[in-house]
């Protein structure tokens, strides 16, 4: 591997380093490797390490790089496609559906939650965990609430928890017809659960997309799922008018 030496340009080294550097991702690196370390990375473009750091958490911001803790900085698959706005529904679980089902418990949800479904505060729901990955890598996390009426005969399904209940809720809420469904994004930070389901570190951004699933006149299933802000994009489909707003402190719980 050469040297490369930066020339004198108008633009801050840092940033014209992370131009540099974003090339080199292109055309020397493959996804997940993990690059070389700081003094290197420093020597080989003739740049202070303060001047590497820069442009190396800008490529982070910009999703291109991701710093694992007990790894190293290695490079970010692609960013993964959160469509909001669409007019394609689809019951969570349906063909084509990109989320891993890991598990399944009966309780009673946050308050925010019972409102949103319109059910009693202690009435106990079933809470879907399921999970998003790409390349290996966890993407997104999603708690997916569903009230009891909404699947009334799970009572004689012999699957007491984990991925064989969460999938019979599924396959369950299936049978009704789903009429519509609305989604909202919000800008927030991860806080402990979220980063250790996510592989971040606490404070990370994040994107918390609330999707209502609609059958019947009423909210049948309401889904938080939590995507990571670094390995994620929005995508708007046909119907858009999708708000957003930046909470610092939003959760998805």
């Amino acid at each position: 591997m050469g040297t490369t030496q930066l020339e004198s340009v108008p633009e801050p080294k840092y940033w014209h380093l992370r131009t540099v550097l974003s090339e080199a991702l292109d055309s020397e690196f493959s996804v997940g490797e993990i690059l070389p370390n700081e003094r290197d990375l420093a020597a080989r473009f003739g740049v202070a390490r303060a001047t590497l750091r820069q442009a190396l958490e800008q490529l982070e911001l910009e999703g291109r790089l991701q710093r694992r803790r007990g790894v190293g900085t290695t490079v970010a698959p692609p960013r993964v496609g959160v469509a909001v706005g669409t007019e394609q529904h689809a019951w969570p679980g349906a063909a084509g559906d990109v989320w891993q089902t890991a598990d399944c418990d009966l309780a009673v949800p946050a308050a925010s939650v019972a409102d949103a479904l319109e059910s009693g505060r202690d009435e106990p729901v079933h809470t879907v965990h399921r999970s998003r990955v790409t390349h290996g890598q966890p993407v997104a996390a999603e708690l997916l609430y569903i009230p009891q009426p909404s699947v009334p005969d799970l009572s004689g399904i012999d699957a007491p928890s984990g991925a064989a209940r969460a999938r019979a809720v599924l396959r369950e809420l299936h049978r009704l017809e789903l009429e519509g469904q609305d989604s909202a994004v919000e800008l927030g930070s991860a806080r402990a659960d979220d980063a250790k389901a996510l592989d971040r570190l606490p404070g990370a951004p994040v994107l918390v997309v609330t999707t209502r699933y609609i059958a019947a006149g009423r909210t049948a299933a309401l889904s938080v799922a939590t995507y990571r802000a670094d390995t994620c994009r929005l995508t708007f489909g046909d119907s858009g008018g999708v708000e957003i707003h930046e909470d610092p402190q939003r959760r998805a719980s």
